[in-house]
């Protein structure tokens, strides 16, 4: 398998290592907005190298993996999705616009191309995915985090446990693009971005991010806490996200659809 990582932040740098150690996973294409990152994660693996654009091996590669923005995410996935190529998505915000996420998902299908999403930060996606078969009557996602999590907002002069937001999903991605990407996963496997209840907490004495997902329907009920240390390279992003991409690559590769 030949794979390009979009992207070379914390996700992307675990993901590309852990790749770099798997027999099946053969050449790794580096890309980042800054090249440098790139090119100094590449001298430390023994598959990469870095390349210009998507475009570059796109033909060549057998799985894209968006690691950035929602912005990056959005023009990767019209170039997969028109070409047949699979992707790995981790910026889920980026499908917040219904025209534009029904554009990508008919482009997939109709070019034979899948998008994978990893479960993320949270557990309880399965369980989620499973209760929406039938009816949900409510789903309610609540983050809470340290400061060092927030660099949407300015949050400095902010010294006691405060209520960020409270809303709908569609709102929360919108204004928190880099914190509440799971906030999208939750919506596309349960009700929906409008449906879906989320709140972001802000607690300066935080030692984890805290995601608490509650869903009631007429499966039953589940209350399911997710408290994640933070990545070591980056305070907004939970390690768990990372190792999410992993779990999933492995998955792809073995084609293992165990929990589906």
């Amino acid at each position: 398998m030949r794979i390009t990582i979009v992207g070379c932040g914390s996700i992307g740098r675990t993901l590309a290592m852990a790749a770099d150690r798997m027999e099946e996973v053969k050449r790794i294409y580096l890309i980042d907005i800054k090249k440098e990152k790139a090119e100094k994660l590449a001298t430390q693996l023994n598959k990469a190298i870095v390349v210009e654009s998507v475009e570059d091996e796109l033909y060549h590669c057998d799985l894209v993996v968006e690691a950035a923005t929602q912005e990056a995410a959005k023009d990767v996935l019209l170039k997969t999705s028109s070409r047949g190529v699979d992707i790995m998505l981790t910026s889920v915000g980026a499908l917040v616009e219904d025209d534009f996420r029904a554009t990508v998902f008919d482009k997939a299908k109709n070019c034979d191309a899948r998008i994978y999403i990893p479960s993320g930060p949270m557990f309880g996606m399965d369980g989620l995915r499973a209760a929406a078969s039938d009816e949900l009557d409510t789903v309610e996602m609540v983050l809470t985090a340290g400061d060092a999590s927030f660099v949407d907002i300015d949050v400095s002069n902010i010294k006691e446990r405060k209520v960020l937001f409270s809303g709908s999903a569609r709102e929360a991605v919108k204004k928190f693009p880099k914190n509440i990407n799971i906030a999208a996963t939750v919506s596309l496997q349960g009700i929906g971005f409008d449906k879906t209840k989320v709140t972001i907490v802000l607690d300066p004495e935080a030692k984890t991010n805290r995601f608490d997902l509650i869903v009631e329907g007429k499966f039953g009920k589940s209350e399911c806490t997710t408290s994640n240390v933070y990545s070591p390279e980056s305070p907004y992003n939970s390690y768990l996200s990372s190792l999410s991409t992993i779990s999933a690559l492995e998955r792809i590769i073995r084609n293992e659809w165990a929990g589906i």
